[in-house]
């Protein structure tokens, strides 16, 4: 069944099946990271709708911030910051097969101190 996938793909799949095995019922907050970007985003697995989500895309950060430590924070401050107002407090945190260091910490940090709780 996994023939064929990379040791990235099975400790993503291997994550994920855990987390929400072990969730009961908490939105995720589910983290992606590339060479250029981070994206992180609350989804509510039981209805299948994204709750909230923040990017380094997004309008107002965009030219300010890149693929780094501090554009990660502010990523983090303000997934929590939609979260809250959406009227989520407690999440159970996906890396999504990503190492926890670096960008991931500094994300998972920030949304921490924003209020969120993980």
């Amino acid at each position: 069944m996994t023939k064929g996938l990379s040791l990235f793909a099975k400790r993503r799949r291997r994550n994920r099946s855990t987390l929400k095995a072990r969730a009961g019922g908490r939105p995720r907050l589910s983290i992606h990271r590339s060479g250029r970007h981070i994206y992180a985003q609350v989804i509510d697995d039981v209805a299948g709708k994204t709750v909230a989500s923040a990017s380094t895309l997004e309008k107002d950060v965009r030219g300010t911030t890149g693929a780094t430590v501090a554009a990660a924070q502010e990523v983090g401050k303000r997934v929590a910051e939609a979260a809250k107002a959406a009227g989520v407090t407690q999440v159970v945190f996906d890396r999504g097969g990503f190492l926890y260091h670096g960008r991931v910490k500094a994300l998972a940090d920030a949304a921490r101190e924003s209020g969120l709780e993980f």
